[in-house]
């Protein structure tokens, strides 16, 4: 198998453009097709099919060499299919005469993290990438399986920081991937290679995961549309865990309607992943297009948590039963994030925007207060992180390691401290050792997860029923994105962060839709959620706040940057 750099460079593009030629669709010019296709929706990329006018071999061809021209200094994209992706459009480009699925012929992007059947699942970790050693899918992830039925067109494999564990972008297999608004600032993470990639049109959409609003947050700092469903709508399986408790996978686009018609085709019950059992007759009907009208704010209300404008902090992963109090104080206190003057401005803007389009909002210290964060920082999911390792490589891992204890054997040295659950920070919390367990064998579960989701949840939902709120909002990130030529409190970036990882721990629906721009030029993101299984009625939301704001712009790329190689 070929190293993972030759994969990346591996000859800029084929030379033939293999579906040019097709019968009906002439070549067009290179300003022409760019005008075409810079910012094409899947609406318009169907139409075009339509009316001949392109081959999926050309639309693909115009994207990979956005690839190849850009990526260089951005990169967004770890693993390109050079061969693949041609091959791919060309038989679709053949197969005339049959019923084409919702996503035909849209050239998209997926997580590194997310099994492709053959490919490296790097999860950007150079662990994975080690030659003779490399985690190399079995099989597709089901929401893979899913994207290829609906005639999607897979680019690559997007960069992310190692396991999903960061909230900017950089990995130890693939480097650094930098903002397309401005190469300097961090994209967030973990999807930030996916959100750079398509803000950028390297791609139409893509896929990211979500464990403490890693699709939201980095969709937020590029001008996106990010979308956390339920969980248990879309399967995970398949997909690397950072924490099988809190991980999600969702659609990352430019517009609202691509964002809905791709989850309408990710969503459906699976086997490899229990908690979709049931998922259709709670959810909403599809395809969730059907929700996007222009006037669905007017008569809603919602609701902005207090605790957020507060910067009440709630670990990631949550604190044990067994944490004393205090202890559970300093840990929520020092991964606290006050909300930025310049978020809270563009925030409020973002109010009266909402206002203007005809909801009501209710800012008020009772709306999920203090007491709620507080409950929800109880939801504790760090001691069954080896469980969720241990099941993905038991489905989706190479033969020579179906587990944590058979990668250590391999390779003489352990998995990764954050998906087994070794990491200092967390498997020690004061006087505390959090030892990792089975969820349902352990005597504590009740103690540790489920007994304080089940209060977080029924807190969040009682606020929705006192004030009759349809949804909350807030700003995805509690600061703009960060320029990371330069040091954030004395040292290298490690952000920009959030204060919404309690969207996982509850799993209710949440999207980000694009809520401004700072005066630096930068993208801010205004995040809603709502009921669970109500993610219809959410992009509904998105949708007319789009529509009627109108705020996306594309980024001006650049070929030379202040960092080399985007690193």
């Amino acid at each position: 198998m070929p190293h993972i750099g030759q994969m990346v460079r591996a000859g800029a593009l084929l030379a033939c453009v293999s579906a040019v030629a097709q019968a009906g669709t002439p070549a067009r010019s290179a300003a022409q097709m760019d005008r075409d296709l810079l910012e094409v929706t899947i609406p318009q990329l169907h139409r075009y099919y339509a009316e001949h006018r392109y081959t999926i071999a050309q639309v693909v061809d115009w994207h990979l060499d956005r690839i190849n021209r850009y990526n260089g200094i951005y990169r967004a994209v770890e693993q390109v299919f050079v061969q693949e992706a041609p091959a791919a459009a060309a038989r679709e480009d053949a197969a005339t005469g049959l019923a084409h699925g919702a996503l035909w012929g849209v050239p998209i992007v997926i997580k590194a993290n997310t099994s492709i059947e053959g490919k490296v699942t790097t999860d950007g970790w150079e662990g994975f990438t080690i030659a003779g050693h490399e985690l190399v899918a079995p099989r597709d992830a089901t929401v893979v399986s899913k994207l290829r039925a609906a005639g999607a067109i897979i680019l690559g494999h997007t960069n992310m920081p190692d396991f999903a564990n960061s909230d900017t972008n950089r990995s130890s297999s693939f480097g650094r991937t930098g903002n397309a608004y401005d190469v300097r600032f961090s994209p967030g993470g973990s999807s930030g290679g996916t959100v750079t990639a398509v803000t950028a049109n390297m791609a139409v959409l893509g896929t990211g995961t979500d464990t403490g609003n890693s699709i939201r947050m980095p969709s937020a700092t590029s001008g996106l549309i990010g979308v956390f469903p339920t969980r248990g709508l879309v399967s995970i399986a398949g997909i690397a865990p950072l924490d099988w408790l809190l991980d999600n996978t969702g659609p990352i686009a430019r517009t609202v309607t691509d964002a809905a018609i791709a989850l309408s085709v990710m969503t459906g019950e699976d086997e490899l992943d229990p908690v979709t059992r049931g998922s259709v007759a709670k959810a909403q009907a599809g395809p969730y297009t059907r929700y996007l009208k222009p006037d669905a704010l007017r008569g809603r209300r919602f609701g902005v948590p207090a605790f957020i404008l507060q910067g009440v902090g709630i670990p990631f992963r949550g604190t044990p039963a067994a944490v004393s109090a205090l202890d559970a104080q300093r840990q929520a206190d020092a991964e606290a994030n006050a909300l930025d003057p310049r978020t809270r401005a563009q925030f409020m803007k973002a109010l009266e925007e909402l206002r203007t389009l005809g909801a009501t909002v209710v800012v008020d210290d009772s709306v999920l207060p203090e007491s709620f964060a507080r409950t929800a920082a109880r939801i504790s999911t760090y001691p069954y992180a080896r469980e969720g390792a241990d099941q993905f490589l038991k489905n989706f891992g190479p033969a020579a390691y179906r587990s944590s204890a058979d990668y250590e054997r391999v390779m003489g040295a352990p998995l990764g401290a954050p998906m087994i659950g070794t990491e200092p920070t967390k498997s020690q919390i004061g006087d505390v050792k959090v030892t990792q367990r089975l969820l349902e064998s352990d005597p504590d579960a009740e103690a540790n997860y489920f007994g304080p989701r089940r209060r977080a949840l029924a807190q969040y939902l009682e606020t929705m029923d006192r004030l009759h709120l349809d949804g909350y909002v807030y700003p995805a990130i509690q600061m703009p994105p960060v320029d990371e030529t330069m040091p954030q409190d004395g040292r290298v970036s490690e952000g920009p962060h959030s204060a919404s990882s309690w969207v996982n721990t509850l799993g209710v629906p949440a999207v980000v839709v694009v809520g401004g721009f700072y005066d630096g030029g930068l993208p801010f993101g205004l995040e809603i959620s709502a009921r669970p299984f109500t993610d219809g009625d959410l992009l509904g939301y998105a949708y007319a706040f789009e529509h009627g704001t109108q705020h996306r712009h594309p980024p001006a790329l650049v070929e030379a940057g202040l960092l080399p190689e985007g690193r």
